[in-house]
């Protein structure tokens, strides 16, 4: 099972580790109050006032986990909620026959676990680390208690849970309402890219999935995503160097939604 480096801060803002001060694992740059976290002013549940911030900060225990490490697994009782400070984490749902479908890629600054800590079931996703995060735990009683206390921080919950809702109907009508696999590729590319450039110029997007990951966000094969990729690129349409993602024919891929 890979590792996890969990810390015990200090009243002066040392982080402690058997006693001593640590470097950040993983390459990572900790962040180790939610009073100083540089994402409060563009995200959803960060951004609170200090008051309600120094609560989430009394019954948050901050950690950092490695790429392949899983922080809960569908089907598992709910233990509370990961407030996502770094990093990135692939939410996935199975098959009885073991078939997967990753229904989105959690960003810095969400909140995952959400809607299995509100209700007392069990996790509807397996979340799993795809790059090195840090990733920060609050048990579930402890959890309902504070949003009991705060209820601009209970807003902010039913504001996620609602942004949640909507990601998995956008996710749905990718998959259902989508006629062929290129059109479907060519959505969740348009999707990747949306808010960046115009139909005119280039497009740069930090694509770090995998053909085989990418398969199983639109309900296709890898071999179906490989041979989609190849024609993409011999029509001239993107370009991958690396871990970038070139959208050259942003108007190009619309028409394939089209066609």
């Amino acid at each position: 099972m890979p590792s996890v480096f969990r810390f015990v801060t200090r009243r002066d803002g040392g982080i402690l580790r058997d006693g001593e001060r640590m470097r950040a694992p993983y390459g990572l740059e900790i962040i180790e109050s939610c009073l100083i976290c540089p994402h409060r002013e563009d995200r959803l549940f960060c951004n609170l006032p200090p008051a309600v911030l120094q609560g989430l900060a009394a019954i948050t225990s901050p950690a950092a986990y490695p790429k392949g490490a899983t922080l809960f697994v569908e089907g598992q009782p709910s233990r509370g909620v990961f407030i996502l400070c770094g990093g990135r984490v692939k939410l996935s749902t199975s098959s009885a026959d073991g078939k997967s479908l990753i229904v989105r890629i959690a960003e810095t600054g969400e909140v995952l676990g959400l809607p299995a800590t509100v209700t007392g079931k069990a996790y509807e996703l397996t979340a799993e680390v795809i790059e090195p995060t840090q990733a920060n735990f609050i048990a579930r009683q402890d959890f309902l208690v504070f949003l009991r206390q705060h209820g601009e921080a209970a807003l902010r919950v039913a504001q996620q849970l609602g942004e949640t809702y909507h990601s998995a109907i956008a996710e749905m009508r990718t998959i259902g309402l989508s006629h062929s696999a290129g059109e479907k590729l060519a959505r969740f590319l348009l999707d990747l890219s949306e808010d960046r450039g115009d139909a005119k110029g280039e497009i740069r997007v930090r694509l770090t999935l995998t053909h085989e990951e990418i398969a199983q966000m639109i309900g296709t094969s890898r071999e179906t995503v490989t041979r989609l990729f190849a024609d993409f690129k011999k029509r001239e349409l993107l370009q991958v160097k690396g871990s970038t993602l070139i959208i050259k024919n942003k108007a190009g891929l619309e028409r394939v939604l089209s066609s």
